[in-house]
């Protein structure tokens, strides 16, 4: 019986996915934050509780991928899609192509799925990622949509900067840039510097921008692993 219970987790996981999809497509872009972090909160789960009760299996690290491509990336894509549909506002060269701007969102799936697989290939991602996570991609990706819906259909510029930043992220995943693990493995401050400083930056971002605030924080995880790298 307890062999059910990760995988139980995991489809807890899928089924968050598809209702935030539909909170997406009703341009819920609230209801998208909350099911995505709710499927966050499932994926932690299904994998403390097959550590916790020692049954991990190839058939849950399968199932935890499928789930997540939906959840990390068809979902918070879909949000992307109907913000990018939204805009009302294109510059002269883009104007005859503006029907097809929005499809560039599922660019997140598509690169999603690739870092996903990549991973399971690679048993050394324990204390650290190649590239940047999915579950991160997708909270930057939630936060962005949530925190520019309004202002966006008339910005200009802001449609330059969504679209630079699914060409930029989607390429992050699939990287072979090293970025930290979110654990924390020992409450104590030596080995934790990365960790604890990016949970500053995430307090002080939300505190100052509400939902945007983690975005801005997903950005600065990625400077610090970018810092560690060269130091």
């Amino acid at each position: 019986m307890k062999r059910h219970i990760p995988n139980a987790f995991t489809m807890m996981n899928l089924f968050s996915g598809c209702i935030a999809l539909v909170m997406a497509f009703s341009e819920n872009f609230s209801g998208v934050v909350i099911w995505v972090l709710i499927a966050a909160a499932f994926d932690f789960f299904d994998g403390f509780a097959a550590r916790l009760l020692g049954v991990t299996s190839p058939l849950g690290k399968e199932l935890d991928s499928l789930a997540d491509v939906v959840s990390f990336g068809v979902a918070p894509a879909s949000a992307v899609f109907i913000l990018l549909r939204n805009f009302s506002v294109y510059p002269p060269c883009l104007t005859d192509i503006s029907p097809y701007i929005p499809f560039m969102a599922y660019l997140i799936p598509v690169f999603s799925a690739l870092r996903l697989g990549n991973f399971n290939l690679d048993e050394k991602q324990t204390s650290s990622f190649l590239g940047l996570p999915t579950p991160a991609n997708a909270l930057f990706w939630i936060s962005y949509c949530y925190g520019v819906q309004h202002i966006a259909p008339v910005n200009g510029a802001l449609l330059y900067l969504t679209l630079g930043f699914i060409l930029v992220l989607s390429l992050l995943m699939i990287s072979h840039i090293s970025m930290f693990s979110f654990k924390i493995t020992a409450f104590k401050f030596k080995g934790n510097e990365k960790q604890i400083l990016l949970v500053f930056f995430m307090i002080a971002f939300i505190a100052l921008w509400g939902i945007l605030g983690i975005a801005a924080g997903i950005l600065a995880y990625i400077i610090i692993s970018l810092i560690a790298n060269m130091l």
